[in-house]
């Protein structure tokens, strides 16, 4: 899909990824699956809405995958 998007869990990451990281992925998705790398105006609350949407569908997800071999994870909050 997206290159520039990086894995957030182990192996890909050794250590929990922070807020920045998992922020920084979900702008890329909505950047490719939009088309825009900065939303006009008039489409900027749609957009930033997506991108703290996928925010938290990311933390919630990370923070509920079991990874084998990995040390236990705390959950997001």
């Amino acid at each position: 899909m997206c290159r520039s998007i990086k894995t957030l869990r182990p192996p890909a990451l050794p250590e929990e990824a922070t807020e920045e990281e998992i922020r920084a992925a979900a702008l890329q998705y909505v950047r490719k699956v939009s088309g825009f790398r900065a939303p006009a105006a008039h489409n900027r609350e749609v957009f930033d809405r997506a991108v703290d949407a996928v925010t938290e569908a990311t933390a919630e997800l990370l923070a509920g995958l079991e990874v084998r071999g990995a040390p236990a994870r705390r959950a997001a909050g």
